[in-house]
């Protein structure tokens, strides 16, 4: 049986195009500096530092162009696996939601200890010292919430899950090479999943989600030292096909990449031809 039916499949497909389309005609009619005469390029300024002498003086500024919208691409790629993620899980859950706030009124002191745990695991990881693990800085902060002092507070996770069985999910999609500030931002913000719902794994799991990982299919390949370091990495971070078997089973993952294939197959010479000539 498929992950995603025929249905999803032309939802995702046509999502895809148009992300690919508007990329195109944003990047269609930019401008790319040539380098007709070296002194007039070099007197040029750019306050996004695109000033590249050797590359315009040996390179065609049409392929300079589709460099460009390549690297453009990759970092817009991100919101589509949001999308897809969230169009995939509609089939095999509750509810999914993009961009999904909880809100509620949480104590001062559990605030605080959020805080707390937030430095005590950095200390700990530079340190190269034993570090708490993911459930006890839940434990922790659960535990320091009071009935008085309250505050109103809420946080957005980039992906919300209510599987059929009332588990929740929330999932922050983000890149696969985080820095230290990056990993202890989504620790922080995992922990206050936790405390605005007030439950527990496994009623409540918030991960640190990667829609796939650099290194190789498993997940001893992946190598970012920075990440295994400063996170609970074994129990807040899932990454391709972990993720994906939780979205919407076994077989997602590789559907999905079928998906952005044919699309690729499809718009491939569409793209060259608006890019590189301007049609």
């Amino acid at each position: 049986m498929s992950a995603i039916s025929s249905i999803t499949r032309a939802i995702i497909k046509a999502y895809l195009e148009v992300f690919i389309e508007n990329l195109v005609n944003e990047y269609r009619g930019r401008l790319i500096p040539k380098l007709d005469i070296p002194a007039a390029y070099l007197s040029g300024e750019s306050s996004k530092a695109q000033v590249k002498p050797f590359q315009a003086a040996i390179m065609p500024s049409e392929l300079l162009r589709i460099n460009e919208f390549e690297r453009f691409c990759i970092s817009s790629l991100g919101t589509t696996y949001e999308e897809c993620a969230k169009l995939i899980a509609l089939e095999h859950h509750q509810e999914a939601n993009r961009s999904y706030e909880i809100t509620g009124e949480v104590s001062i002191e559990a605030i605080n200890e959020i805080e707390r745990q937030i430095a005590l695991f950095e200390q700990s990881a530079d340190k190269n010292a034993n570090k708490p693990s993911f459930d006890e800085m839940i434990q922790a902060v659960l535990d320091a919430q009071k009935n008085n002092h309250l505050v109103r507070r809420s946080v957005k996770a980039d992906l919300y899950v209510l599987a059929r069985d009332g588990r929740k999910f929330f999932f922050e999609i983000k890149g696969s090479k985080p820095n230290k500030g990056q990993c202890l931002e989504v620790i922080q913000r995992l922990l206050r999943f936790h405390l605005l719902c007030g439950e527990y794994r496994p009623d409540a799991q918030s991960y640190y989600a990667m829609a796939y990982n650099p290194y190789g299919p498993n997940r001893s390949d992946y190598k970012w030292s920075v990440a295994r370091k400063y996170t609970p990495f074994d129990q807040a971070i899932i990454m391709g096909q972990e993720f994906w078997n939780i979205i919407g089973g076994e077989t997602a993952y590789e559907e999905l990449l079928d998906i952005y294939q044919e699309v690729g197959r499809e718009k491939g010479k569409y793209m060259l031809d608006a890019l590189a000539f301007g049609f």
